[in-house]
């Protein structure tokens, strides 16, 4: 548990850390606000997840670790982070006044006008994202979505994790 903690923690803070950067000098979309970049960064900072395995591995069980366990620390590693993840973000929703949703509708609704995109398919794109602007309002349904955005990258850093440690001779424990 205090390696779920631990390393949960740093990559949850980590990724929130550079994710609000970007987003901070990046207000108006841009590289920086993309989804690319977004799990770009929650994959670097998921290298936690491979760090706390190994860490375990080499520590608590001398160098050799199965698949199964090794997952298991993974994926408590990553449901922290996940977790580090959605409680930083509701930190930054309620610091910028939770205009979030707003904004991000608003970016489509200009980028679609800078393509050219008709006033009637302007709206109508607006009346769709509607419904999600309000399912965004409540934090029970806000919560397990920001969660869900990156758990499944930590699922699979912890698979690939698991794979690679469970074999000793991949970087091998110190003497």
């Amino acid at each position: 548990m205090r390696y779920a903690l631990v390393y949960g923690a740093l990559s949850g803070v980590v990724i929130m850390v550079i994710m609000i950067t970007g987003i901070v000098l990046s207000p108006h979309g841009g590289f920086f606000s993309s989804a690319w970049f977004g799990y770009l960064v929650m994959l670097v900072a998921l290298t936690f997840v491979f760090v706390g395995v190994k860490r375990y591995r080499d520590v608590e069980r001398g160098g050799v670790i199965k698949f199964w366990p090794a997952l298991a620390v993974g994926l408590s590693i990553a449901v922290v982070a996940g977790i580090a993840y959605a409680l930083v973000w509701e930190v930054y929703l309620a610091m910028t006044n939770y205009v979030f949703m707003d904004n991000y509708i608003a970016g489509i609704a200009r980028h679609m006008k800078a393509e050219g995109a008709s006033v009637q398919a302007v709206a109508a794109k607006m009346a769709e994202l509607e419904p999600y602007r309000v399912y965004y309002r409540n934090p029970l349904l806000r919560l397990p979505m920001t969660f869900m955005e990156m758990f499944p990258v930590g699922l699979l850093v912890a698979l690939v994790s698991a794979g690679l440690l469970r074999n000793p001779r991949v970087l091998p424990a110190p003497r």
